[in-house]
């Protein structure tokens, strides 16, 4: 057996296509302004991608380059700007921040109604509590993901690898909600192999090259791969030995073209989602 490959590409590309109807009937432009500080390589990748997402959608963009050196304050008094702007429905400070800058500080200072991110604690105190809330854009696409596939997540036994509170822990609280028996493992798991052999969704996002191995998956399980590494000869690829464990799963994210592209779809998702939870009734 050969696993069905989850598509990235293409769900991306019908999430935002649908979001693009949608504003367009409504006659709505919802506004996404994003802050990026210093010359992270990955980052200026990042969120170009993310500006290219938000105007092919027809969203109003606005991009902020701070050098790096920028003070706390000049951080913040952008937000507390931009938190005060009708027209700007979504903030998004893109991570990681240069050392002096307190992240923490920072993303809490957003307008939990245009936390798009779904990072500041007020949104992950709502996803915890299972009350209404923007949810982070990585869970949020790995749910979608998983949804695809038609398979009913109620009773399985999922493994999230991994407790960052981007993607791990926000994960496992998704798949809660949706009454999956979760499991989190992480660094200091032991025998890792034994829980994963025995899970029927395995989310990985560790951080580690072709971490996950065919003996570590169940025949027929779901395979979710968060990881965006690069192998011995430098190429890109995920926690996950994609060829060998394509061969016991039944659906399959790819690295590159999954996890990665319906992460910025779900931002545009969400972006829509806080224009509307700022204007109700349109």
């Amino acid at each position: 057996m050969s696993a069905k490959i989850l598509d990235g590409k293409v769900m991306a590309a019908e999430i935002k296509a649908s979001l693009r109807e949608k504003i367009t009937g409504h006659g709505i432009k919802p506004g996404l302004a994003v802050i990026l500080v210093g010359e992270d390589q990955a980052s200026k990748v990042y969120v170009g991608g993310k500006e290219k997402d938000a105007l092919e959608v027809g969203y109003h963009s606005e991009l902020y380059r701070l050098p790096a050196d920028s003070s706390q304050d000049d951080v913040l008094k952008l937000v507390k700007e931009l938190n005060a702007r009708k027209e700007i429905n979504g903030i998004l400070v893109q991570l990681p921040l240069p050392e002096h800058l307190d992240e923490e500080l920072i993303t809490n200072a957003i307008d939990p109604l245009k936390d798009v991110d779904g990072f500041t604690y007020n949104s992950a105190g709502r996803l915890f509590t299972g009350s209404p809330g923007l949810v982070a854009c990585t869970p949020k696409g790995c749910i979608e993901m998983i949804r695809s596939t038609g398979v009913d997540i109620k009773g399985l036994n999922a493994v999230v690898i991994g407790r960052s509170n981007i993607v791990g822990k926000p994960m496992a609280m998704l798949l809660l909600a949706r009454h999956a028996t979760v499991t989190i493992c992480h660094s200091k798991t032991r025998d890792l192999a034994a829980i994963t052999s025995k899970a029927d969704i395995v989310v990985a996002a560790i951080g580690r090259a072709k971490f996950v191995t065919a003996d570590m998956i169940k025949e027929g399980a779901i395979v979710i791969d968060v990881g965006m590494n690069r192998d011995v000869n430098g190429k890109l690829c995920g926690d996950v030995d994609f060829d060998a464990v394509r061969e016991k799963a039944s659906y399959i994210t790819p690295v590159p073209g999954g996890v990665g592209l319906m992460t910025r779809a779900m931002l545009m998702s969400n972006t829509h989602e806080a224009y509307m939870l700022q204007n109700p009734g349109k």
